[in-house]
C-alpha cells in the first residue's frame, strides 16, 4: 500500500493513541497540531506542503484555503459527514479539483441512546428533577413521534419500543423494515399534535420547527433534540420553552442553539452540555472508520 508523503493533523482530532502510533503506518512523516488555526493564513501555513490533512467540526476548510494548498490531495474528516452543505470543508471546490474528501457517520449513536433513555426516566420518574406529571409514569404507553429517522433515530425507537413506548416518526419516506416492527410513520403535523415526547434526529442544519409546528406540539410534552445543531427556529423555541409547562432536553448546548446562555438554569431545561454520543467506544470506533478511510484513499 502507497503512503503519504506528509500527513498534517490540524488542532484536537480525537484519535485514540493506538489508532495515533497506526497512523505512522500511512504517511512518510506526520506533523501534529495542538491548537486551531486562528486565521486562514495560519492554517495555510500549518498544511503547508502536505498532501494529506485530517480534520474534525473545525477549523473551516474553504475554497479560499484549498487553492492555496496545491500538494493537498487528501482530507479526512474524524467527524460525522452528513451532507457537503453541512461540512466544514469545501467539498465540491475539493472535488473539482483532484482533492478527495472523506468523512465517517454513525459511530455516537449507543450514546445518544443511553442519553435518551436516561432522561426521559429522570424526567418521568422525578429522580433529582421536577416531576412531568403528579405522579411518575413509565416509558410504557409513552406516545414518542421521532422527527427524523436515521441510524440513531432507528435505534433509540428500538430500545423504547422494547420498553413498550408507542413509536411514529417522520421521515422522507417510510421505511419498510420499521413498519414492520410497528412503528409507523406519520405526517409532521399529525406527529407533533399526538407526541407526548417529540425526539428530533436531524442532520447538522436542518431546522424543520418553526411557529407553525410549535402550534401542533402545543403545551405539556417533552422535547428532547439529539441533533448535532439546532433543529428548530430560534425565536419558536424560546417561546415555548417559555411555558413551565413544557421540558426541553439536549446533551449539548450547541443543540439549543443561540438562546442557550437565556434558558439553561430554567427548571424545565435538561442539559449537561456534554456529547452523550462521545464516549470511549465511540472514540474507538471513529478511529478505525477514520484510518479505513486512509486504507481506502491509499489503495485508490
Amino acid at each position: 500500500m502507497m503512503k503519504f508523503r506528509k500527513l498534517a493533523e490540524i488542532g484536537p482530532i480525537g484519535l485514540q493513541p493506538w489508532a495515533e502510533e497506526k497512523l505512522s503506518g500511512y504517511a512518510s512523516e506526520i506533523i501534529r497540531y495542538s491548537t486551531l488555526p486562528e486565521s486562514e493564513d495560519e492554517l495555510v501555513g500549518m498544511i503547508g506542503d502536505a498532501d494529506a490533512i485530517l480534520v474534525r467540526t473545525q477549523p473551516l476548510v474553504p475554497a479560499s484555503v484549498l487553492s492555496r494548498c496545491p500538494h493537498l490531495k487528501y482530507v479526512g474528516m474524524c467527524c460525522s459527514l452528513y451532507s457537503k452543505e453541512s461540512a466544514n470543508v469545501d467539498i465540491d471546490y475539493a472535488e473539482k479539483h483532484g482533492i478527495t474528501v472523506y468523512g465517517i457517520r454513525d459511530y455516537g449513536d449507543k450514546g445518544v441512546t443511553e442519553f435518551v433513555v436516561y432522561s426521559l426516566v429522570k424526567v418521568l420518574h422525578g429522580y433529582d428533577w421536577p416531576m412531568w406529571r403528579k405522579r411518575p409514569k413509565e416509558i410504557t404507553g409513552l406516545r414518542i413521534g421521532f422527527v427524523g429517522f436515521g441510524t440513531s433515530g432507528q435505534m433509540t425507537a428500538r430500545l423504547l419500543k422494547t420498553m413498550g413506548a408507542e413509536i411514529t416518526y417522520y421521515a422522507r419516506s417510510a421505511k419498510e423494515d420499521c413498519e414492520k416492527e410497528g412503528m409507523h410513520y406519520r405526517p409532521l403535523d399529525d406527529l407533533l399534535e399526538e407526541s407526548e415526547v417529540i425526539i428530533s434526529c436531524l442532520n447538522k442544519g436542518v431546522i424543520l420547527l418553526h411557529d407553525e409546528e410549535f402550534s401542533h406540539i402545543g403545551s405539556g410534552k417533552i422535547m428532547i433534540n439529539t441533533s448535532i445543531g439546532p433543529a428548530s427556529d430560534m425565536t419558536a423555541l424560546r417561546r415555548w420553552i417559555l411555558d413551565d409547562s413544557n421540558t426541553f432536553i439536549s446533551d449539548t448546548a450547541a443543540g439549543i442553539g443561540d438562546i442557550y446562555q437565556e434558558v439553561k438554569d430554567r427548571k424545565n431545561v435538561l442539559c449537561p452540555d456534554a456529547s452523550a454520543g462521545m464516549t470511549e467506544e465511540a472514540y474507538d470506533l471513529m478511529s478505525r472508520k477514520v484510518l479505513d478511510n486512509i486504507e481506502r484513499m491509499l489503495s485508490m
